[in-house]
């Protein structure tokens, strides 16, 4: 008996089973389905995030025309000129349309004291601001996947505090 467990001793075997191998195998299997849905749901908030700061920046470009001016503007170029680094187009009829994933969409609805600022991000969501500078509907108006309002008042459906 003695003898038996001193040869085991001596032997050297050296490496890992199977067992333990397909064990660490298992727990970076784990380790990955739990980082893979948080990675992405990070990724697809940081496109959103990018989306809505290229309209904050653009409703900033707009406002600036309007101190100016005293009224929005639909031209590009007016805009191009106060803040160069976003891409402007107008804006589509309808949500389904947005097929920009970058740059900002523009419609003045009806009204140069009005505007409404849009922009579809890479995860496909289309964030929409709607900016009345006066009148009793004065203020912000934000929303997601729908079309800009087609009158100067205040659109239902429309939150004031945010996306």
């Amino acid at each position: 008996m003695l003898k038996a467990m001193r040869e085991r001793l001596e032997r050297k075997d050296e490496g890992f089973t199977l067992i333990e191998l397909m064990v660490v195998v298992l727990i970076i299997g784990i380790l990955l389905a739990i980082a893979i849905p948080t990675f992405l749901g990070a990724r697809k908030r940081a496109q959103d995030k990018q989306a809505q700061s290229n309209i904050r920046n653009a409703l900033t470009a707009e406002k600036t025309f309007y101190t100016d001016n005293q009224a929005y503007t639909e031209t590009a170029a007016d805009l191009q000129a106060i803040e160069p680094s976003l891409v402007y187009t107008n804006a589509p009829t309808t949500a389904q349309a947005w097929n920009r994933e970058v740059g900002v969409s523009l419609s003045v609805s009806g009204s140069t004291d009005a505007v409404c600022i849009g922009a579809k991000s890479k995860s496909g969501t289309v964030f929409l601001l709607f900016d009345i500078a006066t009148g009793t509907d004065a203020g912000t108006y934000y929303a997601k996947d729908t079309s800009c309002p087609t009158n100067a008042s205040a659109p239902s459906g429309w939150s004031k505090s945010g996306w």
